[in-house]
């Protein structure tokens, strides 16, 4: 494979803080053509899985190589379709999770819990969960005031944004501004046990946090998931994503089991936190010479700092489902890309932290958005541009654009000699 296949690695490596030379441990191969799409998925896909391996074998030690398979890595990215459970195929969105026609766009939703139906219903003034009922109500009012009616009913809805649109917005110039993840040395506390297998408490839900835990406990980490036990995660989405994990449930409310969680907290190496900024914090769930590690959707900045959100919706504030899409109807990414690939790069920050942490000591924070590896979808990888392979040239027919030709050496011609003629206008003699 060419040089731009190992451009994302290289980009991720480095602002994981990773030896440049460890990139020579990298191998790629495998079927070609995958979760194709105008932007760059499977370079972003290839990317985040390499760091992920890569980090693995620096902290364990090994020599490598890191074998980066595309077919592995495209599969892995829409693991979700692949899973059957008894032969059943999994339930994707709830019918109220989908794009909707306002009155002048698009605004898309995601109801796939319960409480964000309910909350969806009630900022749409809409008494029956039925499709007709919302996409009524929505198609009479304008795409913005969905979206700030909804969330300020505890749903979820975003507006349909072109990239234009977003790096306008107060939100978007945040994003762009900050980047793609930070890691931070809080303190000089030694790191926390590390006799047996690594613990990992897992707060997190639905794909992003669960890919990277899950990631995490492929390597050896013993990973114990906790939900509560009102609001428990979707059956199939925690089918994908369990593997290799324990789970258990706890009311954090409770007295009882908020001890238990202190008491797990003590012992633990890394804490994994997937919930909007700041809904955790009254916890207190810090430790001295802990591994944090938090995902949000938006980022714990700027005006939507305290908003939930699910990668659907951050394609559609941020650009990418406008790229995507026509201008008749709004696209999607070919896998939940920003959550996978988020989570695979959590895992290599986490992995990296932990690295460090053995050296230098220190409490170690990392922190990563959906937004963020979005703005880098769209902003730092290379991406085909059919323009820089056109040009243009005057001539007996006018002015004519034309694709430059692919038959290209060291020495030879840059482009044809002469422009094409009026059809039948030269005589019929050599030059």
């Amino acid at each position: 494979m060419d040089n731009t296949v190992r451009t994302g690695t290289e980009l991720l490596w480095a602002e994981l803080g990773g030896d440049p030379a460890l990139l020579d441990r990298v191998t790629y191969g495998g079927p070609s053509g995958l979760l194709a799409a105008r932007l760059p998925v499977m370079d972003l896909a290839r990317a985040t899985v390499a760091v992920a391996g890569l980090a693995a074998v620096e902290r364990q030690g090994l020599p490598g190589p890191v074998r980066v398979d595309d077919g592995a890595v495209a599969t892995a990215f829409v693991s979700e379709r692949h899973l059957r459970v008894d032969g059943r195929a999994p339930v994707a969105f709830a019918p109220l999770s989908r794009f909707w026609r306002a009155a002048d766009g698009w605004v898309r939703t995601h109801a796939n819990y319960p409480h964000h139906r309910a909350a969806l219903l009630a900022g749409l003034g809409v008494r029956e969960e039925s499709v007709d009922a919302v996409a009524a109500a929505i198609a009479e009012r304008k795409a913005v005031e969905v979206e700030s009616a909804v969330y300020a009913a505890g749903g979820l809805a975003v507006a349909l944004r072109t990239p234009r649109e977003w790096a306008a917005h107060e939100q978007g110039r945040e994003v762009a501004a900050r980047p793609l993840l930070t890691r931070e040395r809080l303190d000089d506390a030694p790191p926390r046990r590390r006799s047996g297998p690594l613990r990992v408490l897992d707060l997190t839900r639905v794909i992003a946090g669960p890919v990277a835990t899950r990631t995490l406990a492929l390597l050896g980490a013993d990973v114990l998931r906790i939900d509560a036990p009102r609001n428990p995660e979707l059956p199939d989405q925690h089918a994908d994503t369990a593997v290799g994990k324990r789970t258990a449930a706890l009311d954090l409310d409770s007295p009882a089991d908020r001890r238990t969680l202190d008491e797990l907290l003590d012992s633990a190496d890394v804490l994994v936190t997937g919930y909007r900024p700041g809904a955790l914090d009254r916890f207190g769930l810090h430790r001295p010479g802990l591994v944090v590690a938090r995902l949000s959707a938006w980022g714990d900045y700027g005006p939507w700092g305290q908003r939930r959100g699910f990668d659907s919706l951050v394609q559609v504030a941020t650009g990418i489902a406008a790229t995507e899409g026509s201008a008749e109807q709004p696209g999607v990414l070919p896998a939940q890309a920003l959550d996978h690939g988020t989570g695979y790069l959590l895992a290599a920050a986490v992995l990296r932290s932990l690295t460090e942490q053995d050296e230098e000591g220190g409490t170690r924070l990392v922190r990563l958005a959906l937004a963020q590896t979005g703005h880098w979808l769209t902003t730092a990888l290379p991406r085909y541009d059919p323009e820089a392979y056109v040009t243009e040239s005057q001539g007996p027919l006018g002015q004519l654009r034309h694709a430059l030709s692919p038959v290209s050496y060291e020495g030879g011609p840059t482009g044809w000699s002469r422009p094409p003629g009026v059809q039948g206008g030269d005589e019929p003699v050599w030059r």
